[in-house]
């Protein structure tokens, strides 16, 4: 069976939570009335929730009343082939969906997740994190937890290994390998999330906007299935063993593992961040964005080729054009743009901020020089209209320096042209 390509960041992140059909645009305003006394009446439920399970303590008594009450809350929680759920195990690996997680499997059974990210404080334990203390890098944080884990009579860990939430039904990132450096007996834990009207959840929003949402949403089911525990074979890598058991997740969530990270998922926040206040922003910046940011081992899928190609190229006419400018940012522009003259202008108006790159024999001007000094640079010599001259000091008319602007662009345009045409010839 030959395999499937891997989704880009934009399938494993939902960056709306409205749906974008008319008929469930009008079921969900038909509902908003009916889900904002839901959200109200649940905070004060939520409130109860939260004391009884801060004043009970931990066991099955505890876990069940607080399972009966958040089913009040809307939150519904089930559970497959809890037979296979091993009690020797100390480490669960489960796939990441929502800022809620932890505490739906901890309805189930005792287990403990450390806080990565976030101040430790009252907020941290409120939301069912352990505190470690450890705020060095990974190396102390498995330490810790190797410590913790010796103890038999702590709960075992629940960790995340994708280190961020996905929407759950595309893929799964790639998981870190300091979770399985820990012990060498892991047990997966599948989740799959459903709710009606709006996204389980939306790249970048806050817990408490989740949980605000929640509350709004008529219910939400929580489908945990557990797989058989995962021994790490003789001499085998950290690296190797957490590739392994993310594609046993995968292959029970019926989703694709890719290489894709957290990082990258910053990454694709921080484009869409910025395509949504470009003024005049094509409808294919994104995914030509999206692919440029492909990590290099997606890269060599075939359907992708061409289009890389005539990237590269684009990105080397303007490289031509602008040889002082560095090609990380031409191409993070034309990502943008997907328009040659669009980069230039983007880079002569300023609008795109950069470094200029220094060349043999040739002193560039910082990026607050006119113009006029940097296009000396250009290979080949250019003759630039004299019928104004370019002054390195600022125009004091608007007009004077728009067509000042105008003029250097069409020569570097009518160069352009000409190279390609030598080129061709």
């Amino acid at each position: 069976m030959e395999r499937s390509a891997a989704p880009g960041p934009e399938r494993l992140f939902d960056a709306h939570r409205f749906p974008a059909g008319g008929f469930v645009l009008l079921a969900l305003l038909l509902y908003a009335p009916v889900g904002l006394c839901l959200l109200v009446l649940r905070l004060f439920i939520g409130v109860h929730v939260f004391l009884v399970s801060c004043i009970l303590p931990d066991g099955t008594l505890r876990r069940l009343i607080v399972r009966v009450m958040c089913s009040v809350l809307g939150l519904f929680v089930q559970q497959s082939s809890p037979r296979l759920r091993d009690a020797a195990v100390q480490v669960y690996i489960a796939n990441h969906v929502t800022h809620f997680d932890h505490n739906v499997i901890s309805l189930l059974t005792s287990c403990n997740t450390p806080a990565l990210n976030g101040a430790p404080g009252f907020i941290c334990w409120s939301r069912g994190f352990m505190e470690l203390g450890v705020t060095g890098s990974r190396a102390e944080l498995v330490d810790s937890l190797k410590a913790y884990s010796s103890h038999r009579g702590n709960p075992p860990l629940l960790l995340f290994p994708e280190e961020a939430a996905t929407n759950g039904r595309a893929g799964l990132l790639r998981f870190s390998s300091w979770p399985f450096s820990i012990l060498d007996v892991v047990q997966p834990v599948a989740l799959q999330v459903q709710r009606p009207l709006i996204a389980v959840s939306v790249a970048d929003s806050s817990w408490i906007t989740e949980l605000f949402w929640t509350f709004f949403v008529p219910f939400t089911v929580y489908q945990v299935r557990w797989m058989p525990s995962v021994p790490r074979r003789a001499e085998e890598l950290s690296e190797d063993f957490a590739l392994r058991v993310q594609e046993l997740l995968a292959m029970e969530l019926g989703v694709v593992s890719t290489r894709l990270t957290a990082a990258d998922k910053a990454e694709h926040m921080k484009r869409l961040r910025h395509t949504s206040h470009l003024p005049f922003a094509p409808a294919s910046s994104q995914p030509l964005a999206a692919r440029l940011r492909m990590p290099s081992s997606l890269s060599g899928i075939g359907s992708f080729a061409p289009e890389d190609t005539r990237f590269t190229t684009m990105a080397q006419q303007v490289k031509e054009v602008l040889p002082h400018v560095p090609l990380e940012v031409i191409r993070t522009d034309l990502a943008q743009t997907n328009c040659v003259d669009t980069t230039i202008a983007n880079l002569l108006e300023g609008r795109v901020p950069f470094f200029p790159e220094s060349e043999a024999g040739t002193d560039l001007p910082a990026p607050s020089t006119s113009w006029a000094a940097s296009a000396s640079g250009i290979q080949g010599s250019v003759a630039l209209p004299s019928s104004k001259p370019a002054t390195k000091q600022f125009a004091k008319s608007p007009m004077e320096r728009h067509l000042s602007l105008q003029e250097r662009k069409r020569a570097l345009y009518d160069y352009a042209r000409r190279k390609d045409a030598v080129n061709s010839g």
